[in-house]
């Protein structure tokens, strides 16, 4: 942007130690939009003091944080709310200036050479072992157990570059690769787990889900690729006594799904420091309160 008498003014204020000034400068530098980022980056270059580096970057921080909270209003509104769209939008809290198109193509990649090895007369369980096969023996893609000290592992873009990530994105890639390949996996309300769902047929055309589920065929560790049976689940639910109900098994809609990885990746950001990013986070999770239960 360039720098008019008013951004130079602005911008000399910044580091004005009266906070109603500051705070007052402070939105109205706000007010111009990300178009201004190229001049706080000049400054925050120009500035040896560390206290007024500090400020320019969470004046930056803010600006590209508002961005995102219209992006995601965005996203929680259109009708196709993309699953892979929207865990990337969640990427951008951390890294604003991520390529979506790079990572796009990079799915479309994942998902062709899955296509190349699938045939209609394949099982349901063969379809999931092609998709094992291509994401952990191909692409070498290593599930990591949550890790709260590792914020990276909980975004699908890190995923995709590193080749790793803990259940949540592998649970996001899966689900994504599924839908563009008309394979009927779901992320399920199992209590603090993060499992998949092999279903019959699309669940928006099961009118009475009951338990036991029997629209389900098998559930999916997407961390490791293990398949797990009814049983396996019924003893799950008996270890941590709690009576399964239909309820649990009927998948998350998008929103949702995104929701969870907001309120769980805002678990990384729990000291002093790092407070406000966790608030902004969760922030943006509630964002998505009103339509979370839209598919």
């Amino acid at each position: 942007m360039e720098q008019t008498k008013e951004i130079s003014a602005l911008l000399h204020l910044i580091d004005d130690p009266d906070a109603e000034v500051y705070s007052t400068v402070s939105e109205k530098i706000i007010s111009f939009g990300k178009d201004i980022i190229p001049n706080l980056e000049h400054l925050w270059e120009t500035t040896p003091d560390e206290a007024i580096q500090e400020r320019i970057e969470m004046l930056i921080h803010s600006l590209h944080f508002r961005d995102l909270q219209m992006d995601i209003t965005a996203w929680a509104t259109d009708k196709e709310h993309d699953l892979f769209t929207g865990a990337l939008l969640v990427s951008r809290y951390q890294y604003p200036d991520l390529n979506l198109a790079t990572h796009y193509q990079e799915l479309e990649k994942m998902r062709r050479n899955i296509w190349l090895e699938l045939n209609s007369f394949l099982t349901s369980l063969e379809k999931i072992n092609v998709l094992n096969n291509i994401l952990f023996n191909y692409y070498k893609i290593k599930g990591t157990e949550i890790n709260y000290t590792q914020p990276d592992d909980f975004l699908l873009h890190k995923l995709v570059e590193t080749k790793k990530g803990n259940v949540i994105p592998m649970g996001l890639l899966f689900i994504t690769l599924a839908n563009l390949l008309d394979i009927n996996l779901y992320m399920v309300n199992i209590p603090r787990q993060f499992i998949l769902a092999y279903f019959d047929e699309d669940p928006e055309n099961v009118v009475d889900a009951t338990y036991p589920p029997e629209h389900i065929q098998f559930f999916l560790d997407s961390a490791s690729g293990q398949i797990f049976s009814h049983k396996d689940v019924e003893t799950y639910f008996k270890r941590i006594s709690v009576t399964p109900t239909a309820s649990y098994f009927k998948p998350l809609s998008n929103k949702r799904m995104i929701q969870l990885l907001l309120e769980e990746y805002a678990k990384c950001f729990s000291d002093e420091k790092s407070l406000y990013k966790k608030n902004d986070l969760l922030s943006l999770a509630s964002q998505l309160n009103d339509t979370e239960d839209d598919q």
